[in-house]
């Protein structure tokens, strides 16, 4: 499930300064999996470095499900997170809030020992949400899951052997884990992890041979603030940008300066990647591509009716197939409540999908959803709308009550010499009227989390 053994020799793991052929990284993970052998699940702090790959990659070749902890949570956080998960070991030193028995992980050990390949049924990772409406809950993601995603996805973007790939995201996300470390490992690729995704380590990575870059928005938007490093990627195969919508100034930035813009894909801690926009394929920003092999879509209205897919409708996306979790751990009640009668599991995302079932995703159905003056808007489509003005670098769009519309739509957005009124008929010029922001109001930076996504929750 893990290595491509044979495609993988040669190939290297490099996490910022510290680095490993392919084939030590399985004999030192072997070391790892002959101490946890038969454990119920392992924590493991998910910190950009090679004993973290080490730690995954061991707990996945013993079978036990591993629980990758932000490693930027709190005390409280990782406390809930280890004792909700039924993790018994920690791997690596211990931090505060784990009172688990930890285990040493050295990458520089090696086992010989050869050990048989777990159930594809079996739980590979528990992954924890991010905790909007409560608690963080366990995401059960099964071995047979990422398998077919990843190869879902090699297919997509002609991912292979020969590819570099590179990228700087956080290793407790599916992003950066599942696709940026796992992906690299089932491919049989090499991989260079920059620890912090910053400009200039991408464009060192670039002219050192890199040809495959993962990003999120705000990775890409700096690189292209910087145009010396944007250039330096001309010499990459592919670009893909992922965890929110790819403003369109920032894609036509990347397009001028290294030659090409970014595939865009979507997916959930929940669901794994489930579209994304081939390789191969002409791009068009702000749309995630088509369902990979596997996985079936489609649109349903807040009543459950069925929403036309014409390319403007819009209604929650629900989706099924082979990339999606097992359930949320320990919570029953919560698991059924995600999916409907007829087994889809419901997204909470509201898109619309054109003819040719391309996918654009325009917001949160619980947040992003605007319903004013009797019309229904999606934030993300004013958002893009928005991020076209030249004084707007940064936009987030909410609803907000109004007596006289039901909401009102609130802009919040970062940058230089912005008019209220102009931003607002900037809007009104490219989409319909009732689009425009009612209000607009100039912040200095707007609250994300790890991937790069705002949290409107703290925006008001």
């Amino acid at each position: 499930m893990l290595w491509d053994t044979g495609a993988g020799e040669g190939r290297t793991v490099r996490i910022g300064n510290e680095g490993i052929g392919h084939g030590e990284l399985r004999a030192a993970a072997a070391a790892v999996a002959a101490r946890i052998a038969g454990a119920d699940a392992v924590a493991v702090h998910g910190e950009a470095s090679l004993s973290t790959v080490v730690a995954v990659a061991g707990g996945l070749l013993a079978g036990v499900p591993v629980v990758p902890v932000p490693s930027d949570s709190g005390a409280a956080e990782r406390r809930h997170i280890v004792r909700d998960s039924g993790a018994r070991l920690w791997l690596g030193p211990p931090r505060p809030g784990t009172d688990l028995p930890a285990v040493p992980v050295d990458p520089a050990e090696r086992s010989p020992r050869g050990l048989p390949e777990p159930p594809s049924g079996a739980a590979a990772l528990i992954m924890y949400t991010s905790g909007t409406t409560g608690p963080p809950k366990g995401v059960v993601v099964s071995r047979a899951a990422v398998a077919a995603d990843l190869d879902a996805l090699a297919d997509a973007w002609g991912w292979t052997a020969a590819d570099t790939l590179v990228h700087g995201l956080p290793l407790f996300h599916v992003h950066g884990l599942v696709l940026g470390v796992l992906g690299a490992l089932r491919t049989g690729c090499s991989l260079v992890h920059t620890v912090r995704p910053t400009p200039a380590a991408y464009a060192a990575a670039a002219e050192a041979g890199g040809t495959l870059f993962f990003g999120v928005p705000t990775v890409w938007s700096r690189v292209v603030r910087d145009r010396g490093a944007a250039r330096a990627l001309a010499g990459a195969r592919l670009l893909v940008s992922g965890s929110a919508p790819l403003p369109a100034p920032v894609a036509e930035g990347l397009a001028a300066l290294s030659g090409q813009s970014p595939v865009e894909r979507y997916g959930m801690t929940e669901t794994l990647i489930t579209t994304a926009a081939r390789a191969d394929a002409p791009r068009l920003t702000g749309w995630v591509g088509p369902a990979l092999p596997g996985v079936r879509t489609r649109l349903r209205g807040e009543d459950g009716a069925p929403v036309d897919e014409d390319g403007e409708s819009i209604g929650e996306l629900q989706v099924r197939g082979t990339t999606l979790f097992d359930g949320y751990l320990g919570l029953p009640e919560a698991t059924a409540a995600a999916w409907t009668g007829d087994g889809w599991f419901r997204t909470g995302d509201a898109a619309v999908v054109d003819a040719r079932g391309r996918h654009r995703i325009v917001g949160r159905m619980s947040v992003d959803m605007i319903k004013t003056g009797g019309y229904r808007v999606g934030a993300g489509e004013v958002e893009a709308a928005l991020l076209g003005h030249p004084a707007v670098r940064e936009a987030a769009v909410v609803g907000e009550a109004d007596d006289d519309l039901g909401q009102r739509i609130v802009a919040y957005l970062v940058g230089e010499g912005i008019e209220a009124a102009d931003v607002a008929d900037f809007v009104a010029g490219s989409l319909s009227v009732h689009k425009r922001p009612r209000e607009v109001r100039v912040v200095e930076s707007l609250p994300r989390n790890a991937m790069g996504k705002v949290q409107k929750k703290l925006l008001g």
